[in-house]
């Protein structure tokens, strides 16, 4: 059985915050992806891993993969997992994994990965 995967992120638009630079901050992570804004928040959502593209070359080239899989696990619930992203760290095409969400003093990128297969969806996105 193939896994479903879906991604969607959200983060916190700031009113000292530039919007255009907070999505030009997403894009660097997720090129294709189709941002909305609602209130404070832009957000979004895509279907597969390939999206995932740019932040897993990003960990891989900070040499973070341990670090990212341990978030990842961690935060296992039902069909899902999320992981932190700092927002500015983001926008200079820098992954920069947070904890907690007041590790990124503008607020964080949220992204969550839902799949049926949540162990094995990790597995193909942090390989051993």
């Amino acid at each position: 059985m193939t896994s479903k995967i879906s991604i969607s992120f959200f983060c916190k638009v700031n009113p000292s915050e530039d919007i255009e630079k907070i999505k030009t901050t997403i894009f660097n992570l997720f090129p294709d992806v189709k941002t909305k804004i609602e209130n404070d928040q832009l957000s979004g959502n895509f279907e597969g891993i390939e999206q995932l593209t740019t932040v897993l070359q990003l960990v891989q080239h900070r040499n973070i993969k341990k670090t990212f899989l341990r978030i990842l696990k961690s935060n296992i619930s039902d069909n899902t997992t999320w992981f932190y992203l700092n927002k500015q760290a983001a926008f200079v095409n820098v992954v920069a994994l947070c904890d907690e969400a007041n590790e990124s003093a503008l607020g964080p990128i949220k992204i969550i990965i839902e799949s049926n297969d949540i162990e094995k969806t990790i597995q193909t996105i942090i390989p051993n």
